[in-house]
């Protein structure tokens, strides 16, 4: 993903993820699970299981997927407890990275992961060594049509608590507070608005040249993490030029 903005290769990102249905399902069916056990099976009780439902419907997971998966969470057996851990370290040519991970083997994934970047030229940090270069926010993404008046969204977004509107190439980014994410997904969804994606995520606050020497590196080392079932999300302060 690109560093600076996850929407700007939104189409290369979609491609990849229909290629791998089975397996973005299976990390959104964990992030599902893990919602159910702090919170609870009603969405209108529980923020983060009401995120989690959004990202699988943005994701076309079918509804008989999200509701079986919560059936299970919310059940005394045959559910499998897995642990939220987030990993940092510096990719090719001191690229901040931040892995985060949901694991029934924390064993498993440190290990995994502390080869993804020993592989490829970087190297696993400890807890809090890049976390302070990256700053939480909600962000949704409205892919950019003929139907859509930019002012109009702007202004929608904005009185529904968004903090900033940002315009890129084919995609429009509406960027909120973590406390307000859910609130002004709902409000917009509510207007009518179609998203392709929307979650809260970890924003560089600022940015890494990546050239071309450690370019394949680079990617090499993203797309492996990407791979690991364990790995949800892998953030980068890395800019291609």
């Amino acid at each position: 993903m690109s560093g600076h903005s996850k929407w700007s290769t939104i189409k290369h990102k979609k491609g990849k993820a229909d290629a791998k249905r089975g397996k973005i399902f299976t990390k959104i069916g964990r992030e599902l699970m893990v919602a159910v056990k702090m919170g609870g099976a009603d969405p209108d009780m529980n923020p983060r299981l009401r995120d989690a439902i959004a990202k699988a419907k943005s994701n076309n997971m079918p509804n008989d997927n999200v509701n079986r998966v919560i059936k299970k969470a919310s059940g005394e057996t045959d559910s499998v407890n897995y642990e939220e851990i987030v990993y940092e370290g510096y990719g090719p040519g001191g690229v901040a990275v931040i892995v985060e991970a949901m694991t029934d083997n924390k064993n498993r994934t440190a290990s995994n992961v502390r080869f993804y970047f020993d592989k490829n030229g970087g190297s696993l940090g400890a807890s809090g060594c890049v976390n302070w270069m990256f700053e939480r926010k909600g962000t949704i993404a409205v892919e950019k049509t003929d139907g859509i008046d930019e002012d109009e969204l702007m202004m929608q977004a904005l009185d529904a608590g968004a903090e900033d509107f940002l315009v890129h190439d084919d995609v429009f980014e509406i960027l909120t507070s973590p406390g307000d994410f859910s609130a002004v997904r709902d409000e917009l969804e509510k207007q009518g608005i179609e998203f392709l994606g929307a979650e809260i995520q970890r924003i560089p606050q600022n940015t890494s040249d990546i050239d071309a020497e450690h370019a394949e590196n680079i990617n090499k080392m993203l797309d492996m993490m990407e791979d690991d079932d364990d790995v949800q999300n892998v953030y980068h302060n890395g800019v291609f030029i």
